[in-house]
Order: C-alpha cells, then structure tokens, then sequence
C-alpha cells in the first residue's frame, strides 16, 4: 500500500482501552518511544487492535502544539 502521508512509524500495540464510543491505543516505536492515538472504538474492532498487533502509525496534521512549564 503507498500513501501520501510523510511521517510513518512502524510499531506494536502495547495497549488498547475501549470506552463507549472511542478507543485509546498505546503503540510503542521501533526506537522505543511510544505515543498514543484516539480512534473510534468501531476503527479498533475493524483493524482487529490488540497488545502485539504490529502497525504504521501515520500522523498528517495541519498543527502541532507543544507546552512547558
């Protein structure tokens, strides 16, 4: 599959927590790092996410805030 989306990260599902309607999946990077993405709980059941799954994670934003303190 080619896509247009520049910034892909290969990585493993270390987590995924299902609310009513949305789903939380944790995936740890191939450099060890991990991130989190909000998808809807029907996306989760149809791409079969669980702890081990191998995935892309692809991030296309328009926007990227940062905070400190």
């Amino acid at each position: 599959m080619k896509l247009s989306t520049r910034n892909q990260l290969d990585g493993t599902v270390t987590k995924v927590t299902h609310g009513e309607a949305m789903a939380v999946v944790r995936v740890r990077l191939n450099g060890g790092e991990e991130i989190t993405s909000s998808i809807t709980r029907d996306a989760a059941e149809d791409l079969g996410l669980a702890d081990g799954k191998r995935v892309k994670v692809l991030i296309k934003s328009t926007e990227v805030s940062l905070g400190v303190e």
